[in-house]
Order: C-alpha cells, then sequence, then structure tokens
C-alpha cells in the first residue's frame, strides 16, 4: 500500500513501551496519559511477556477517548538466539488470551518454543509483529533470517540509543531486504520512564480511522513511515527519479542494495527529485529525510 496516495488520515502512535505490570516505572494509566498529552494519536504499552510479571497483555481499553486509542500488544521472550540470550519479539493486536510462552524470566530455560514458533503464533493470533532491537540484542544475520513471521524490523529504538548507543537495525533489515523478504521498518521509543527514553521515535499510520482495527490493518499493510520528527508528505515515481516532499529538511538520501546512494542537500529544502540511475538494480529502494537538527524520517521499503 502506498500511504502517500491512499485515503485516510496520518496518525502518530508508538508502538513498544512499558509500564509497572513489567519493568516500566508508570502505571498503565500514567504512562497513557502522557502519550495523549504529548499530541500521540495512538499508543501500544507491550510490557514484557514472561512469567515473573504473570505474563501480561496490559489492558489499556480504560484509557481511551475519542482522540486516543490504544492497541493491545506485549514484547514476546521465548528460546535463544545465537549469542545465548533470550528473544525479544514485538508483537501489537494481540488477542488479551493470548497463552503463554512458557518463559518464566529474562533467560532461556530448557524445552520452551523458539523465537521463531513464538512470533509466529503471534501473528497467527492477529498481531503485527516485528524483531526488536536488533542492535541491542547482538541479532546475527541467521537470528534474523530465522523470524519469518515478522511483518516489520525496528530500525531505531529510542530508549536503546539513549541507554546504550545501541538504538538502530538497519544493517539487519537490509540484510533480510536483499534476500528477498518484504518486510516493513518501525521507530519505537521502548520507554521505561525510568530516564529520558521517551518521545524519541514513532511511526505516522495512514489509517481509515483513529480505531484499534483501522490501525493494525494499516501497520500489515505497511501503509505509513517512521520518523524522529521530520515529516514524508509525498513520495512518488516520476520516470527514472524519484520525487519526495517533506517538512524542511537538511538532507534526502535513496539507498537500496548495494553501496550506491542518492543524495540531495539544502537549506531548508521541502521538495526534492532524486534521479535512481545509480540504483537501476535495486530491488528495493528506502529514503532517509534528516533535517537541520539531525532527526531523521524513513520510509518504508519500496519495491520495484
Amino acid at each position: 500500500m502506498d500511504p502517500f496516495s491512499t485515503p485516510g488520515r496520518w496518525l502518530r502512535g508508538n508502538l513498544h513501551c512499558h509500564s509497572d505490570r513489567s519493568d516500566g516505572a508508570l502505571p498503565p494509566a500514567e504512562v497513557c496519559r502522557r502519550y495523549a498529552a504529548q499530541g500521540y494519536d495512538f499508543l501500544a504499552l507491550t510490557d514484557h511477556f514472561v512469567g515473573r510479571f504473570g505474563y501480561p497483555i496490559t489492558d489499556t481499553l480504560p484509557f481511551r477517548s475519542g482522540d486516543f486509542t490504544t492497541l493491545l500488544g506485549a514484547e514476546l521472550h521465548s528460546g535463544a538466539m545465537v549469542n545465548g540470550e533470550l528473544w525479544h519479539i514485538l508483537a501489537v493486536g494481540l488477542p488479551p488470551d493470548f497463552a503463554p510462552s512458557q518463559s518464566p524470566d529474562f533467560r532461556p530455560v530448557p524445552g520452551q518454543e523458539s523465537g521463531a514458533a513464538l512470533a509466529a503464533r503471534a501473528r497467527a493470533a492477529g498481531a503485527f509483529v516485528a524483531i526488536a532491537h536488533p542492535h541491542w540484542s547482538g541479532l546475527t544475520e541467521a537470528d534474523a533470517a530465522a523470524i519469518e513471521a515478522a511483518h516489520a524490523v525496528e530500525v531505531y529504538n529510542h530508549g536503546c540509543a539513549v541507554e546504550a548507543d545501541r538504538g538502530e537495525g538497519f544493517a539487519q533489515a537490509e540484510h533480510l531486504l536483499n534476500a528477498g523478504r518484504r518486510l516493513t521498518l518501525i521507530a519505537t521509543d521502548d520507554a521505561h520512564f525510568h530516564i529520558d527514553d521517551h518521545f524519541g521515535g514513532w511511526v505516522m499510520v495512514k489509517a481509515a480511522a483513529n480505531a484499534p482495527a483501522a490501525i493494525l490493518a494499516a501497520l500489515k499493510a505497511g501503509a505509513f513511515y517512521s520518523t524522529q520528527g521530520p515529516e514524508i508528505r509525498a513520495l512518488s515515481r516520476e520516470g527514472d527519479a524519484l520525487q519526495v516532499e517533506t517538512s524542511p529538511a537538511a538532507s534526502v538520501i535513496v539507498a537500496g542494495q548495494g553501496t550506491p546512494t542518492v543524495w540531495r542537500s539544502a537549506e531548508a529544502g521541502t521538495v526534492w527529485t532524486l534521479p535512481l540511475d545509480r540504483l537501476a538494480a535495486s530491488p528495493w529502494l528506502r529514503v532517509t529525510v534528516t533535517d537541520a537538527a539531525g532527526r531523521r524520517a524513513w520510509s518504508n521499503p519500496l519495491w520495484r
């Protein structure tokens, strides 16, 4: 789906954060209040789905209002990655009775289901599934490839960037794109509110309504872009060039498979034409917009 030419309204949302139902600092009501006060249209509160916390799928339905909605979800854990640590898999749109994963705590235990099986079970239950914070997790290319049920890769995680300088996932995402996996790219907060780890990365979703079912359908269809602040207002192919309209920005980059990129800069540019001849062999393209403050926005991959 092309979100820039389809009907609907743009909605700002965060897909990854935590409350005191797991290891966050604030109760769910206060987390939701803060995101609504900050101008977010929707929130997925994704507490850690482990036995230590009672396998929570935190109920945020009481905190919905006429202009703010919530999606039920969790950060799922089960099985070991190549480095021996537990998987972290984001699942937004889970049913409240999603079955526990036999994960008593944050360490793998013998006999539990694999991360790949847990992700597949979440997707089958109707969730939008994303590979969480690949850099922070130490994810290998083989790890990433194993999660065949993923809709998306978390390419920017604000909490991991602030706390560990390991906030990105573009390398792992591009390995999967180069292998033909049609994944999308999400930016999130992963806010716990113990430190200043909130309101730093979000998705802008084009949906028919600010309602859970409409937002979830748009996420699964790829009708969104991710940002730290800059806006992508239009994106279209015109012959052998890409036309991009943005909020005032300092640069726009188009990247694809391999090392070639196309780069343009301006003092406060809003309309950009980027020739694609250097990227003619790439099966996919993605756009990065950077503003004068260094904040970025990212399109989903565009497939030829």
